[in-house]
């Protein structure tokens, strides 16, 4: 009897389930994002079906409350679990747009899933990272003593493991020893908590929640994104081509709108920036805590407007190659994006 699958198995296989969309599906889910009953006006789509997150100002968000996306109109649909359900939504037809890491992506087009990244929606610079964090007196201080270690972050075979993989990879750490590596999914909110109480071992914080944790203290990093990779473009938002083609206003619309927001961000003083955030939050009447807010620093894109370049997606091309869950030469990262439709940054 074969033995049975390690946990780190079984939740990679999850996470690969989870991508793994159907083609019946996409394309029954694509004819419902781009038919009628979405705000049509004339031949193109004018509102916009999209997800959000609880306390938090994505930046198609800010782009509407700053007058960037003129007449066309976004509707909240719901929260989003994470990047990779996102995307898995805006394929099938559920949101007109979703954003994941550029990875994710890769994988959903490597199952036929007709979409194209046309904006970078998030990214890793001095200020916005994901740090891998340990209690201050944990023994682990390399790469080695992850091994046999649990690891909570907020999704599998996403921008947190794939980071992951890179540190243990560039630390000499074969294929067979990262194995013995446990990825587990954590809730970012709970992150903090469960590596205070010692149920993992080592704990992804991003942004907010890991600048509240700092300073609570008690805890130290172990290697972050930016420490790996520098400053990049780590995620797109994504539509389908389908939609894309039926509706080119709509799309350049909505991305040179993100792209002006982009800059806009960049440009103003933040406390400004986070002022307007907090506004925005407390007009949408959600019952949502704003406090977070005040830790914003960025939203860390690294090309002008939100521009993407070939090799935000080449790094995770090769590194789902080597993985074996993509064949080698399958896809180009110039075929997965397109800056057509993006008029900030031009030149």
């Amino acid at each position: 009897m074969p033995a049975a699958p390690s946990p780190t198995t079984r939740s990679r296989r999850q996470f690969l389930t989870l991508l793994g969309i159907s083609a019946a599906a996409v394309s029954c889910g694509t004819a419902t994002a781009t038919g009628g009953g979405s705000g049509r006006s004339g031949s193109q789509v004018t509102t916009l079906k999209y997800q959000g997150n609880v306390g938090y100002v994505t930046l198609p968000e800010l782009a509407a409350d700053l007058g960037y996306l003129g007449d066309l109109k976004l509707e909240w649909v719901g929260n989003t679990i994470s990047g990779p359900q996102d995307i898995q939504s805006a394929a099938t037809g559920q949101i007109h747009f979703g954003g994941a890491f550029n990875g994710a992506i890769v994988k959903l087009a490597a199952g036929n899933a007709p979409i194209k990244a046309v904006i970078s929606y998030y990214g890793v610079d001095q200020d916005v990272y994901s740090g891998y964090y340990v209690l201050e007196d944990s023994p682990i201080r390399s790469a080695r003593d992850l091994l046999g270690k649990k690891v909570g972050m907020n999704t599998l075979g996403a921008h947190s493991q794939a980071l992951l993989d890179v540190y243990l990879s560039r630390n000499g750490i074969s294929k067979a020893e990262a194995a013995k590596v446990e990825a587990l999914v954590v809730p970012p909110v709970n992150t903090e908590q469960v590596l205070r109480q010692r149920q993992i071992e080592v704990g992804v914080l991003s942004n907010v929640l890991r600048d509240k944790a700092v300073e609570a203290g008690g805890i130290r990093p172990l290697f972050s994104d930016f420490d790996l990779l520098g400053r990049f473009s780590a995620g797109s938002y994504v539509m389908t081509e389908r939609f894309v083609k039926e509706n080119p206003d709509t799309v350049r619309t909505f991305v040179t709108g993100v792209g002006k927001a982009i800059e806009w961000s960049r440009s103003t003083p933040r406390e400004e920036v986070i002022a307007r955030q907090t506004e925005i939050v407390r007009k949408r009447g959600r019952n949502e805590d704003t406090s977070t807010l005040r830790f914003w620093r960025s939203y860390g894109v690294a090309g002008r407007g939100g521009r993407i370049e070939d090799k935000e997606f080449q790094l995770w091309l090769d590194w789902l190659a080597e993985r074996g869950e993509i064949k080698p030469g399958r896809l180009t990262a110039a075929g997965l994006y397109t800056n057509e439709f993006n008029d900030q940054g031009k030149g």
